[in-house]
């Protein structure tokens, strides 16, 4: 069998450190990821760095290694000795997917196993904080990758129109590294920001509308906000304060999309002009009107 060179395969030195060989791994195995690589042979290269590195970051391993396999050069025959490794051939190490190399110098010695090699990695949870405008009609957004991903450096996230607070986006791959490579997936939780006019439960978003007294007393039409734009919107007569309007469909958009619910608050003009005031004292005089009457048999 062809004899592995897997300090040149990861293009580093023998006396490589872990760190320059963790980061030499990474390198490749962005450059080879199946999902991303343009490269004719990404797969097989892929694996073949996964394997090295395998090999490389174990120190009974990378030291089982360099004891025998230092001799020989990259297209030579390598024969282990019998016994080397526990087993000859590789028995039970999953039918192949290891080369002839890992699977004779490896198989049973205590390394893992084919099964330990291409496990999958763990699974990495992390919270994205996005604007409710974001949440409404979506966005693409560039996070960086959490501790304990696969990778450093930033991923690029599209955040789907509609989405809510506690929703998470799973991002194949993006995890921690198992055994050869395989990653588990990163999880994104969604927390959508505090915003300075809406309020959002679920898919319904809530504002408070201020009104005159007598656009409430009298009824009126006017200008409300929505995340997709102004609408007109009729205030009924003798509307009160805390009264609450449905607008339907006007919330977070979904299969079924929320309501935005419009609550009206009187809003008192001040008294701070001379002309004001007699107006509030022509209002107090010729209006029967006491707003305690319901306290009065208490």
């Amino acid at each position: 069998m062809e004899y592995k060179d897997y300090y040149k395969v990861l293009d580093v030195s023998r006396d490589v450190s872990q760190d320059e060989l963790k980061k030499a791994y990474r390198k490749l195995a962005r450059k080879y990821h199946p999902d991303v690589s343009k490269e004719a042979n990404a797969e097989a290269k892929f694996k073949e760095v996964g394997e090295a590195y395998e090999v490389l970051k174990d120190s009974e391993k990378r030291a089982q290694y360099d004891q025998f396999g230092s001799n020989y050069q990259h297209g030579q025959s390598f024969n282990p000795p019998p016994g080397w490794g526990g087993q000859q051939g590789g028995a039970g190490m999953g039918g192949g997917n290891f080369s002839s190399f890992f699977e004779s110098m490896f198989s049973g010695s205590g390394a893992g196993g084919n099964d330990q090699f291409f496990a999958q990695g763990e699974d990495v949870n992390a919270k994205i904080t996005i604007s409710l405008e974001d949440a409404f009609s979506g966005a693409k957004k560039s996070v960086r990758r959490p501790d304990g991903a696969n990778q450093g450096g930033t991923i690029n996230v599209k955040i789907p129109a509609g989405i809510t607070s506690g929703k998470k986006i799973r991002l194949a791959g993006q995890g921690r590294a198992g055994g050869g490579g395989n990653a588990g997936d990163l999880l994104l939780e969604i927390n959508i920001a505090n915003h300075a006019h809406y309020q959002v439960e679920d898919k319904d978003v809530t504002i408070n509308l201020p009104i005159a007294p007598w656009e409430a007393a009298l009824g009126a039409k006017v200008t409300v906000p929505t995340l997709a734009g102004k609408i007109s919107l009729t205030i009924p007569s003798n509307a009160k304060s805390g009264q609450k309007m449905r607008l339907k469909g006007r919330g977070l958009p979904g299969k079924e999309a929320g309501d935005q619910i419009v609550i009206l608050q009187i809003m008192t003009p001040p008294a701070d002009t001379p002309e004001a005031q007699q107006l509030y004292q022509q209002m107090a005089e010729e209006l029967n009107f006491n707003p305690r009457e319901a306290l009065e048999d208490l």
